[in-house]
């Protein structure tokens, strides 16, 4: 397995901005449009997987804990952001870091370049039994999609947007000031356009001119067995349009699980707690317990002391990359002490008493007589 943290070139301590910065640095030598290598495309792909995961806190943590097959497990998606290709580099530092910050590899975006849409985020909540066994749900959620009446151009039907007169198409303007150090030029959004590169005389009524509609959307998921509380499934296309015939963005569905009263998960193994009696824990027992996949039957051994733990084979979660290989339930033996002892029990109980200790047990009467003793 690839060691992300060597692919980053960073120390296993490294903080988000250590990380962010050794990413831009490594971006720009190994991107595919730079760098001409045979291998520079995987490693660029590589370094996208390594960077999507380390900036992440949940999902870094489990990668420290299980490293990749354990993001995989826990439902994380681990194709990396560029495994349906990737733009160049000033659409890569606007995705990841919101601007592209001066790095030398030219001006602003085409704005008649296709663009991807948004993508969005779903948060659905499954009982603890559904994470077990996987299920199906439907799930409701608004995006944009391209309007029909005017195709995505935002004009009227029978019209066509026109070029901006003011920046020509190029959707960005220059401006040169004039200093006593020197004239400096800068690049800015055309103000008239907003940076689409073209205006519209008479804009599509059904979607004000957007281009867009927003649309209610109905997906039947499966959700798979295994999956834990904060996985994220991917869902290819289902965000967002995109513009000027650029692909949809995906739709994430964050998976919330509801805790149980009953089981707790440990990884694939799930965990209860047993109370038994003294007299079981000294004599042994056979005991049903309930687990996810119906009773099962336990035999406490003779002498057995608290905290004792009792597995069951195969009783616990499903892997998520392999469905038919379980965790294991895991019983914990809680020795309970019994009150409120009828007549029966309590001459058990002292005989039991006599015979270990060899002498009598105090009667309530006579402690009771020796703490007043005490005060007097």
């Amino acid at each position: 397995m690839a060691d992300y943290y060597e692919i980053l070139g960073v120390s296993k301590n490294a903080t988000k901005e250590e990380i962010k910065v050794a990413f831009r640095k490594k971006a720009r030598v190994l991107h595919p449009d730079v760098n001409k290598a045979p291998d520079a495309e995987e490693k660029f792909k590589e370094l996208g997987k390594a960077y999507e995961t380390l900036s992440d806190d949940n999902k870094r943590a489990t990668y420290d804990r299980y490293g990749e097959d354990g993001l995989k497990n826990a439902g994380f998606d681990t194709g990396g952001p560029f495994a349906g290709g990737f733009g160049n580099l000033n659409d890569i530092f606007e995705s990841f870091f919101g601007g592209f910050g001066g790095f030398g590899f030219g001006g602003m975006q085409d704005p008649n370049a296709p663009q991807r849409g948004d993508d969005l985020r779903y948060d659905i909540k499954i009982k603890f039994e559904e994470a077990a066994f996987g299920v199906e749900k439907e799930i409701k959620f608004s995006h944009l999609e391209t309007c029909k009446q005017c195709g995505g151009t935002g004009a009227k039907a029978g019209s066509t947007p026109k070029v901006c007169p003011k920046c020509n198409g190029a959707g960005q303007v220059q401006s040169v000031t004039r200093t006593p150090l020197g004239s400096f030029s800068q690049i800015s959004v055309c103000p008239q356009c907003h940076g689409s590169g073209h205006v519209i005389d008479t804009p599509c009524s059904y979607c004000n001119g957007s281009g867009y509609e927003t649309k209610e959307r109905k997906l039947q998921i499966k959700i798979p067995a295994g999956v834990d509380d904060m996985a994220k499934m991917r869902i290819s296309g289902e965000g967002d349009c995109g513009t000027n015939g650029g692909q949809s963005g995906d739709l994430f569905v964050v998976i919330h699980v509801t805790p149980s009263k009953y089981f707790k998960r440990d990884g694939i193994n799930v965990i209860t707690e047993l109370d038994i009696s003294p007299a079981q824990a000294v004599m042994g027992d056979k005991v049903a317990v309930k687990t996810l996949y119906g009773n099962a039957t336990i035999e406490i051994p003779q002498g057995v002391q608290y905290g004792h733990l009792i597995k069951i084979k195969g009783a616990g979660f499903p892997v998520l990359s392999r469905p038919s290989q379980k965790g294991d339930h895991i019983v914990v033996l809680k020795i309970k002490t019994p009150t409120n002892l009828n007549e029966v029990e309590k001459n058990l109980y002292k005989q039991l008493y006599e015979l270990q200790t060899g002498k009598e047990p105090q009667s309530e009467k006579s402690i009771i007589s020796k703490v007043k003793g005490v005060f007097k």
